[in-house]
């Protein structure tokens, strides 16, 4: 197995939250990140389907693992999610692309799909490297 991808999962059992939803880190390369978690009744609104929360977490998750996979430090600045459809699979799978690599700041573009294809989500994180402020 991928050695940053084990080093990364062990990182990341420290976000508590986001492991007790069963968010679960699968791939990692540079500006990349595809993280996954398997739909539960836990996950689901008063409607029946995944609540939104969800969603976002996994989001923000999985760009907070492509954004720290080789220096910690990086955290959310700005935040926005579009809600584009419902999960009817189930598992709920992100991936998050950086588009811009900056000095300071760099920007992610993050897809949520579920395992039959359904775009659920579809947003954008700004990150902050913390690492940067002296």
């Amino acid at each position: 197995m991928n050695e940053k991808l084990e080093r990364l999962r062990e990182l990341f059992k420290g976000d508590c939250f986001a492991m007790k939803i069963g968010c679960q880190i699968d791939d990692v390369q540079p500006g990349y990140a595809k993280c996954s978690l398997d739909i539960t009744p836990d996950h689901r609104n008063a409607m029946g389907n995944v609540m939104g929360g969800v969603s976002f977490t996994l989001s923000d998750f999985t760009v907070a693992v492509a954004a720290n996979q080789d220096q910690i430090g990086l955290v959310a600045l700005d935040a926005n999610i579009t809600y584009l459809g419902r999960a009817k699979g189930t598992r709920l799978i992100a991936e998050a692309r950086r588009l811009k690599d900056g000095r300071t700041t760099d920007y992610y573009q993050v897809t949520v799909q579920d395992d039959l294809g359904n775009l659920v989500t579809a947003g954008s994180i700004t990150v902050f490297d913390t690492t940067a402020v002296k």
